[in-house]
C-alpha cells in the first residue's frame, strides 16, 4: 500500500470529524480499546501527559513538549487537527511520522479496521500510540481531540493530566452549558494521577475538585498557585514564572506575542514544574525550549506573524473564548486599516461569534475547502446584520490575495475563524 492509498482510505472510508463533523464522533471508548488490543496495547508502553481543554490545549501541548525536548528527552507529540499534512498530527521531536509508517499501519490493520468500524480520529490515535511505543519515546504529550471523557485518547494512564480552560464550543456534542462541558473535560482525571487546571473559573471549579477527590487525584490550579510577571529589564517584553513557595524561576521573552499565549505558557510551565523532579528539568533549558518552540515542535497556526508591511497574522481563533482573546489583542496593534479574512464551520454559534468581532474592519468572508464550511455569501449576509462590512469569496486564497492587493503598507490583515481557513494559506 502506498501513502496516498492509505490516506485515501483514512479520509474517504472512515468517519472524519475534520471533514464531516458530529456524525464522526463515536461517543464511546469501545473502538479505542478494540484498536488497542489488535495493536498490542501500545498506550501502556510509554510515559504520557494528557492535555484537554476548550482553548489552548494545542499550544500547551507544544510548550510542554518543547521544554522536555530542550532538556534532552525524546518526546512524542500527538495533536489535532492538522494544518498542512496529515502526518503533522504524530511527531517525535518535531519530526513527522513517515509516509511509509502510515501506509504500513493501514495495510497491516486494514481488515481489522473495517470490522471494527472506527472513526478517522480513533485510527489516528491508535497509530500515534503504536508509533511512540515502537520508537521508545521517553514521554509522549497527548492532546485530547474532543471533550475528554469519551475521547479515544482517554485510554492512556498518564503521569499527569492537564485541563487548560473551559468555554462554549462543540455544544451539540459536549453540552450547552459550561457545567456540562467541564464534566466531559473532567473525564480525563484518572485514579491517583495529579491534575493541573490552567484557569480557575468559579462557576465550574467545584466540578474539577469533586472529580479529583473521587479519583484520589491531587489537583492544582495554575492560575492561583503561580506568578507570571512582566520584567522590563529584558530588551523585549518578557515574563517571569515562579510557582508560589518554590524556587524554579523561568524567564522567557514574549515571542509568542499575545496574552492568551502567556496564559498557555503559565499552564504548561506549571505542568513542567510538577514534572521537574521526575525528568530532572533545568529551568534555563526550558527557557530555551520556549524560545525555539517553532523549530523543536513544528508549532504553527497560532498568532503567526507571517508578513510585515502590511502586517499579516494567521490565527486559529474560532470559538467565543478564542475570538475574545483575538479582539483583545487586536486593540494593541497599530494600523491604518484593519482587514479580516474570516471563514467558519457550521456547528459554531455564528451569531454570538460575529457579535464579538470589531466593526471598524473590512471583512473578506470566505469558504474553506471543507464540507463543514459555511457558504461565504451566507456568512456575509449574517455578518451584515451584525454591522460588519465586507465581501464574499468562495476561495480562501482569492480572499487573501485581494486583501493583500488592496492593503497599504501600514494596514493589518488578520486570517482567522477556522483552522481550515488558516491551513489553506500556510
Amino acid at each position: 500500500m502506498t501513502y496516498q492509498e492509505a490516506k485515501s482510505f483514512l479520509f474517504t472510508e472512515l468517519a472524519n470529524f475534520q471533514q464531516k463533523g458530529k456524525i464522526a464522533y463515536k461517543g464511546t471508548l469501545d473502538n479505542a480499546y478494540a484498536l488497542a488490543r489488535i495493536t498490542g496495547n501500545p498506550q501502556h508502553k510509554f510515559k504520557s501527559i494528557h492535555v484537554a481543554g476548550t482553548n489552548g490545549k494545542g499550544s500547551v501541548s507544544h510548550i510542554i513538549a518543547a521544554g522536555l525536548q530542550a532538556n534532552g528527552y525524546k518526546v512524542g507529540l500527538f495533536t489535532s487537527p492538522h494544518y498542512k499534512s496529515y502526518r503533522e498530527r504524530i511527531k517525535i521531536n518535531g519530526v513527522f511520522i513517515s509516509e511509509k509508517k502510515v501506509a504500513q499501519f493501514i495495510e497491516t490493520f486494514q481488515q481489522d479496521i473495517i470490522e471494527i468500524g472506527p472513526s478517522f480520529f480513533e485510527i489516528t490515535s491508535a497509530m500515534a500510540f503504536q508509533h511512540f511505543a515502537e520508537n521508545q519515546v521517553d514521554v509522549a504529550v497527548i492532546e485530547v481531540g474532543l471533550g475528554g471523557r469519551l475521547d479515544s485518547t482517554n485510554i492512556i494512564n498518564p503521569m499527569i493530566s492537564v485541563i487548560t480552560n473551559i468555554s462554549l464550543d462543540h455544544q451539540k456534542i459536549l453540552g450547552d452549558t459550561l457545567t456540562e462541558i467541564a464534566g466531559e473535560k473532567a473525564g480525563i482525571i484518572k485514579q491517583n494521577v495529579p491534575v493541573i487546571i490552567g484557569e480557575s473559573q468559579p462557576e465550574i471549579k467545584e466540578i474539577f475538585v469533586k472529580k479529583a477527590r473521587e479519583m484520589n487525584a491531587t489537583i492544582s490550579f495554575a492560575e492561583e498557585l503561580s506568578v507570571l510577571e512582566k520584567n522590563h529589564e529584558f530588551k523585549n517584553e518578557a515574563y517571569i514564572f515562579n510557582p508560589h513557595n518554590a524556587s524554579w524561576p523561568i524567564h522567557f521573552e514574549n515571542q509568542m506575542s499575545s496574552p492568551f499565549h502567556i496564559k498557555n505558557c503559565r499552564t504548561a510551565l506549571f505542568a513542567l514544574f510538577h514534572l521537574k523532579g521526575l525528568f530532572n528539568l533545568k529551568p534555563e533549558l526550558v527557557e530555551e525550549g520556549i524560545k525555539e518552540i517553532n523549530t523543536l515542535t513544528y508549532y504553527i497556526g497560532r498568532w503567526n506573524i507571517v508578513k510585515n508591511n502590511p502586517l499579516v497574522i494567521f490565527d486559529s481563533a474560532h470559538n467565543e473564548a478564542g475570538v475574545l482573546n483575538l479582539t483583545s489583542q487586536l486593540k494593541k496593534l497599530k494600523y491604518k486599516k484593519l482587514r479580516i479574512i474570516w471563514g467558519s464551520t457550521e456547528e459554531k454559534d455564528i451569531d454570538k461569534i460575529l457579535n464579538l468581532l470589531p466593526k471598524n474592519a473590512i471583512y473578506y468572508f470566505c469558504s474553506a475547502q471543507n464540507a463543514r464550511a459555511i457558504d461565504a455569501e451566507t456568512l456575509r449576509n449574517i455578518a451584515i446584520e451584525k454591522g460588519l462590512f465586507g465581501y464574499a469569496y468562495n476561495s480562501v486564497k482569492v480572499a487573501y490575495r485581494i486583501a493583500v492587493v488592496e492593503s497599504n503598507p501600514d494596514d493589518a490583515i488578520i486570517v482567522a475563524g477556522s483552522t481550515f481557513v488558516t491551513a489553506e494559506l500556510l
